[in-house]
């Protein structure tokens, strides 16, 4: 199917427009901007559940080359709500390709748009932080666009989880040593495959599980996933952790981390354009080893807010010194901000997941 080609803007709240040329569907959604710097791996950035309410800018000037295929997914669809590029590429090849990006995007009814400045764009979210925008095809003048992402609903205070979690509960597989509870704020695929790899049987349950169903079920251990949203506005996910610590050991992923966070206690803060991509260095305190990390997060665990409360810091950012991974002995539970499954990304740290069977076994 050939590309249909027609003129698409990008408007941010603070009246800036980008205008450019179209791929995929057509139409009008609302996000916050923001950018990702990852190279490759456009396919699992659109299928991450965490980009809920996001629209996605790939900082990489060439995206769509060697197509997309079904086992490269990370859930079951889209989540984006557009895609940016500073080119889509009209060819797409690969062994495993089955399709390409802009039939793909169609598909899933997301806006793509191309041929615009996408280092001008990027160098604007990095100065004034990511913002409210609108993307669309429809024919509209700029003054309208603007008053439309200004007048859009933003992350901070929204509940994203209840629109990417399962309606049910599920397992994921049924064999294996050690049982595992998955609640899923918006699990990524590869974050599963890694469990099941290392002989985890695993129960996939929705994000307003009760802590009591859980423990029914007499898991080995817990994980909380990553998602989308603010992650103060998802009170019953980090009620129901709270009530389970101490409990079994526990490891949190991303917005599992801020989960973590809240149920000590503590607060959380949105972040000037978040940590999208990846290639972000993160320290391990205890031993100095330096990971090059996926990330996928605007809002951190304010660390001033968990002190006194038996937490260690585990990881930092080597970029801006943000908080990357706590664990409490006490509590038995870690965490970690980036994401150790990668897809897409890079395999440094999924060490992590094999210290998390370790505390089961133990």
């Amino acid at each position: 199917m050939s590309e249909v080609r027609k003129k698409a803007k990008i408007a941010l709240e603070d009246g800036r427009v980008f205008e450019g040329l179209s791929f995929g569907a057509d139409g009008e959604r609302y996000g916050e901007v923001v950018f990702n710097t990852s190279m490759s791996g456009y396919q699992e950035i659109l299928t991450d559940p965490s980009y809920k309410g996001q629209i996605v800018l790939m900082t990489y000037p060439l995206i769509g080359n060697y197509g997309v295929n079904k086992n490269d997914a990370e859930s079951a669809r889209m989540f984006v709500e557009g895609f940016i590029v500073k080119e889509n590429s009209s060819i797409a090849s690969n062994w495993a390709s089955e399709g390409g990006l802009g039939d793909y995007l169609r598909s899933n009814g997301i806006i793509g748009l191309e041929d615009i400045d996408t280092r001008a764009l990027t160098k604007h979210i990095r100065v004034k932080g990511a913002m409210k925008a609108v993307i669309s095809t429809v024919e509209s003048d700029n003054a309208t666009l603007v008053k439309k992402a200004s007048d859009s609903e933003g992350l901070v205070g929204r509940d994203l989880v209840r629109e990417v979690t399962s309606s049910r509960e599920y397992d994921w597989n049924t064999e294996g040593k050690y049982k595992v509870a998955v609640i899923d704020c918006g699990v990524k695929f590869n974050i599963l495959r890694h469990l099941a790899a290392r002989g985890c049987r695993q129960r996939v349950f929705p994000a307003d599980v009760d802590h009591k169903t859980i423990l029914d079920w007499a898991p080995d251990g817990i994980f909380l996933s990553n998602g989308p949203g603010d992650p103060e506005a998802v009170t019953y996910v980090y009620a129901t952790v709270a009530k389970l610590l101490g409990k079994k050991p526990i490891f949190g992923i991303c917005l599992g981390q801020q989960i973590l966070g809240l149920a000590l206690g503590g607060r959380t803060f949105k972040l000037k354009f978040g940590h999208h991509g990846g290639n972000q260095p993160v320290k391990e305190l205890s031993t100095g080893k330096v990971s090059i990390t996926s990330q996928n997060h605007g809002f951190c665990v304010d660390l001033d807010s968990v002190k006194g409360k038996g937490v260690e810091v585990t990881h930092v950012n080597l970029n801006d010194q943000t908080l990357e991974g706590m664990k409490s002995d006490k509590l038995n539970f870690t965490s970690v901000q980036f994401h150790p499954e990668a897809g897409p990304g890079p395999n440094d740290a999924t060490y992590l997941f094999d210290r998390f069977i370790d505390k089961m076994k133990r």
